[in-house]
């Protein structure tokens, strides 16, 4: 194995007697083997990641980020381009001999439009603006692994560090790779990593499939005809046949697809109407539709159309779907899927991963990058934690005792994809 690994000795341990609080020491208080440097840089790394944290940008606008991290790369002596997806950075290291092997790493960096009400140091100091999905720790993590990448270089190939924009509905996955990405850095692999509360600290999921769902919009108009909320017979309450379909729409999943088939449809808003007394012509209904497959996807599209056609008929109202593709599920290639696992139990223990579990419902744009390049996707435990430990929630904080795990897993994978 490359690298030098170590398990804490026990003086370590009667030193950190709190097993949260050390980085190395898992919910159990078992030690965990890491990368002694980066064990060591864990205090420093916990201190990027909190300035990061305090310095929300939201997709697109990463200005300040992208300096943050360019001038970090630069530092340790990687070489930086910069310019896809307007604020996207790409690190890249070239290890030690001939080989033209090329790996990916990919992170996101962008924060979410939400007002945060933690009130430690280290809080948003930008309005309205919050990392609340671990961003912020994502980017620290992969800034440790360069660092050390680039001082060790053992490995013979070129490791390509993608610090990716506007994840959080940008699509900024895309747009990289419609920049050029893989054309300007021919990756032969990606790989991607995202903090996971409600999962135990030392342990990992990689699913050899399906990872998170795609998630698709919908928005549906019915147009009837308005009129006084006295005389409703002398109307077409488009209200009525949009209650209609709310209720109907449910049934798309509970009752036409294979319960083992994960889908969820979704309705997100209802708009109608501006006065008390006034039954109006129109309503607008708003939502999303979210599968793993997109045959499911597809069917869904196609079921709701059907829905929203004959309901509005039947309620002599007219019926019109917009459908928006939103990102692609996220699925794992299966062999690399099996080697991101043997990385992570090499770094976080035997024991650690965890095969298999349910995909997530909710999107990811790495789904992208899974589309142009074999590569895996995998959920990093960050623990139960208490109130605000979830994720998109208004006092949610990313776990630093990650940080030297998730920076180990890089280099781990780094090193085992690319040997010397």
């Amino acid at each position: 194995m490359a690298g030098k690994l170590y398990t804490l000795l026990s003086q370590a341990v009667a030193q950190h007697a709190d097993p949260a609080i050390y980085y190395l020491i898992d919910q159990k208080g078992k030690a965990m083997p890491v990368f002694n440097t980066l064990a060591d840089r864990s205090e420093e790394m916990t201190e990027w990641r909190r300035t990061l944290h305090a310095h929300p940008e939201l997709g697109f606008e990463e200005q300040w980020t992208a300096d943050f991290i360019a001038e970090k790369l630069e530092s340790f002596g990687v070489e930086v381009h910069r310019g896809l997806a307007t604020t996207g950075i790409v690190g890249v290291i070239r290890g030690q001999g001939d080989s033209n092997r090329m790996i990916g790493l990919r992170c996101d960096i962008d924060a979410l439009p939400m007002t945060e009400e933690n009130s430690f140091d280290h809080v948003s100091t930008q309005p309205g603006r919050m990392h609340a999905c671990g961003h912020d720790g994502h980017t620290t993590m992969l800034l440790g692994a360069a660092r050390y990448l680039a001082e060790t270089r053992n490995f013979d190939g070129t490791a390509v560090l993608i610090f990716q924009p506007a994840e959080e509905g940008g699509g900024g996955g895309e747009v990289m790779i419609r920049d050029g990405l893989f054309d300007t850095f021919p990756m032969q692999t990606v790989w991607g990593m995202h903090n996971w509360p409600g999962l135990d600290v030392g342990k990992v999921v990689v699913q050899r499939g399906p990872s998170m769902a795609a998630a698709d919009m919908f928005t549906i108009t019915l147009t009837g005809k308005s009129g006084h909320a006295a005389m409703p017979h002398l109307t077409i309450d488009s209200i009525v046949a949009g209650s209609a379909l709310v209720q109907s729409c449910q049934s798309i999943v509970s009752r036409r697809i294979d319960p083992l088939d994960p889908a969820v449809v979704s309705i997100t808003q209802f708009h109608a109407g501006s006065a008390h007394n006034v039954i109006p012509d129109q309503t607008v209904i708003i939502g999303t539709a979210r599968y793993v497959r997109r045959e499911t996807g597809a069917f869904i599209e196609r079921q709701l159309g059907h829905m929203a056609e004959r309901i509005a008929a039947a309620h002599d109202c007219s019926a019109e779907m917009n459908w928006e593709p939103g990102y692609p599920p996220t699925i794992n290639h299966v062999d690399e899927a099996e080697r991101a696992a043997e990385a992570a139990r090499a770094v976080i223990g035997p024991d650690s991963v965890v095969y298999d579990a349910p995909p997530s419902m909710a999107s990811e744009d790495f789904s992208y990058m899974l589309e142009q390049r074999p590569g895996a996707y995998i959920w990093l435990g960050a623990g139960e934690g208490g109130e605000g430990s979830m994720l998109h929630n208004t006092r949610y904080d990313f776990n630093d005792e990650l940080l030297p795990m998730g920076s180990s897993y890089w280099v781990q994978l780094v090193e085992s994809e690319m040997p010397r």
